[in-house]
C-alpha cells in the first residue's frame, strides 16, 4: 500500500448496554478501512452479522474479517480464551473466509484459561445466594481481568518462555484459586499440554500490537476500532457493579491498542431505536409488559453469547446524552428502526425525576437510578414495513419524525439508520461525508 498523510482512526462505540449491532456496521464500513481493531473484552462479546441470509456469529475475531481486503487486530487490551479462537477460526473456514495473513494477536494480550471460567462460576453463586447476581456471560472475562489487575495474569507473549514463565505463573494461580474457593475439579496437567500445543498454533498470529497499530497509522492506512459490550456497561461509567470488567468507552480504544488520543478523529455511537440490557441492574425505561415481549419477539432480541433473553425498554435519551458526553460521538447509527414497524404508539423517555427533582445527567448511584420516574414523549408510530427503503425521503413521515427527534434530543446527528437485517439494510444520510 503506497503511504499517504496519516489520518485519524474511527472508533465505533456502543451507547447502551450492549448488543446494539456494532457489527453489523463494522462490516458495512470496514470496505472503506484497511484495519479493523478490537481493544478490549473477550468472547462475552457477540456479534451477528447477516450476509446474504446467512448469520455469521463472531465473539472474538473483529467482524471486519469478513471483509477480504481488510486486515484485523485483536489489541492488548482483550483477554482472550485461545481454545474458543480457534473454534471461530474453524467456523470460518467452513463458511469459507479466508484469515490467513489478515488476522493479528497482540503479545501483551491477556489469556483466558478454563480455570477462570470455573471461577466465574463460583464467584456468581456465591453472589447469587446474596441476591446480588451480576449476570455474567460465566465465559471468564471478569477472573482474567482480575487477574490482569492483580500483576497474576498470564499474557499471550508468555507462551514463548513456557517452562521459565507460562508454567510457573500457570501453577501459581491455579493454587491461589483453591486457597480462595476451596476445592473443585480442574486438570491441571491436561490444561498444560493443551497451551504447550496452542504455544506452536498461535505463533504466526502474534505481533507487538503497539508498534503495528502505530506503524499502520503513520504508513496513512485507515483504521477502524471496534469497542465489544457498550459505554453503559464500561467499569467506570456504567452501572457499576452491573457493568463488564473493561473500559468499553471511547478511553478503551487508547489504553487497549496503545494509539494517543491525538490519533483518534471520530466516534460512532452505536444504539437501537429501543433499549435493551441482559442481566441484572435498574432499567428506568423497562417494558415488562406485552409491548416489550412484541418487540423482543420483532427484533429476536436474545443474545448471541449466552441466548439469554433480552430485557426490552423505551429509548432512553438521558442514556444516549451521557454516554454521547463521555464519548464525543461524531454520528449516531440508530440500529434496529424497523423492529419499531409493529406498534402504533412510541415512547421516549427524555428526563428523570427523583424525589420530586429533575436530575441534570445519568446518575452514579444504582440505588438512586433505581427511584428515578421517567419522563416520556409519545410519537405515533408508521406502522408499516421499512425494510426496502434506502434513502431517509424513502421513510414514512411518522418514522423520519422519530429520527429527527432523537437527533434533536441527544444533539448528535444520526447519519446511518437501520432498516432490516441484511448487511444492505442501512441508510446513510450522508455519504461521503467524514
Amino acid at each position: 500500500m503506497a503511504e499517504s498523510k496519516p489520518t485519524g482512526a474511527t472508533v465505533i462505540v456502543g451507547s447502551q448496554w450492549g448488543d446494539e449491532g456494532k457489527g453489523k456496521l463494522v462490516d458495512i464500513l470496514s470496505q472503506n478501512f484497511d484495519v479493523i481493531a478490537r481493544c478490549q473484552g473477550g468472547a462475552n462479546a457477540g456479534h451477528t452479522i447477516v450476509v446474504e441470509g446467512q448469520k455469521i456469529a463472531l465473539h472474538l475475531i473483529p467482524s471486519g474479517i469478513l471483509n477480504e481486503r481488510t486486515v484485523c487486530l485483536m489489541g492488548n487490551g482483550m483477554v482472550i480464551h485461545l481454545p474458543t479462537l480457534f473454534k471461530e477460526l474453524a467456523n470460518l473456514e467452513q463458511k469459507g473466509i479466508k484469515y490467513e495473513g489478515r488476522l493479528f494477536l497482540s503479545d501483551r494480550a491477556h489469556i483466558v484459561l478454563d480455570l477462570h471460567m470455573i471461577v466465574d462460576g463460583l464467584k456468581e453463586n456465591e453472589l447469587s445466594q446474596g441476591q446480588a447476581s451480576i449476570g455474567t456471560t460465566r465465559k471468564g472475562i471478569g477472573p482474567a481481568y482480575s487477574s490482569k489487575a492483580s500483576r497474576g495474569g498470564i499474557r499471550i507473549g508468555d507462551l514463548e518462555f513456557f517452562e521459565e514463565v507460562f508454567k510457573p505463573r500457570f501453577l501459581r494461580l491455579v493454587e491461589n484459586k483453591h486457597k480462595r474457593f476451596g476445592a473443585f475439579e480442574y486438570d491441571v496437567e491436561a490444561e498444560l499440554k493443551r497451551y504447550a500445543e496452542l504455544r506452536d498454533k498461535i505463533r504466526p498470529f502474534v505481533v507487538d500490537s503497539v508498534n503495528f497499530i502505530n506503524k499502520c497509522h503513520r504508513e496513512g492506512k485507515k483504521i477502524l476500532i471496534e469497542g465489544a459490550q457498550s459505554t453503559m456497561l464500561d467499569l467506570d461509567f456504567g452501572t457499576y457493579p452491573y457493568v463488564t470488567s473493561s473500559s468499553s468507552s471511547v478511553g478503551g480504544a487508547c489504553t487497549g491498542l496503545g494509539l494517543p488520543p491525538q490519533k483518534i478523529s471520530s466516534s460512532i455511537g452505536v444504539v437501537k431505536a429501543f433499549t435493551t440490557r441482559v442481566g441484572a441492574g435498574p432499567f428506568p425505561t423497562e417494558l415488562a409488559n406485552e409491548i416489550g415481549d412484541q418487540i423482543r419477539t420483532e427484533g429476536k432480541e436474545f443474545g448471541t453469547t449466552t441466548g439469554r433473553p433480552r430485557r426490552i425498554g423505551w429509548l432512553d435519551i438521558m442514556v444516549l446524552k451521557y454516554t454521547s458526553m463521555i464519548n464525543g460521538f461524531t454520528y449516531l447509527n440508530l440500529a434496529k428502526l424497523d423492529v419499531l414497524s409493529i406498534l402504533k404508539e412510541l415512547k421516549i423517555g427524555v428526563s428523570y425525576t427523583y424525589k420530586g427533582k429533575k436530575l441534570e445527567s445519568f446518575p452514579s448511584n444504582i440505588e438512586v437510578l433505581a427511584e428515578c420516574a421517567v419522563d416520556y414523549i409519545t410519537l405515533p408510530g408508521w406502522f408499516t414495513d421499512i425494510s426496502k427503503c434506502t434513502t431517509f425521503e424513502d421513510l414514512p413521515t411518522n418514522a423520519k419524525a422519530y429520527i429527527l427527534k432523537v437527533e434533536e434530543l441527544v444533539g448528535t446527528p444520526v447519519r446511518w439508520i437501520g432498516v432490516g437485517q441484511d448487511r444492505k439494510a442501512m441508510i446513510d444520510r450522508f455519504p461521503g461525508a467524514h
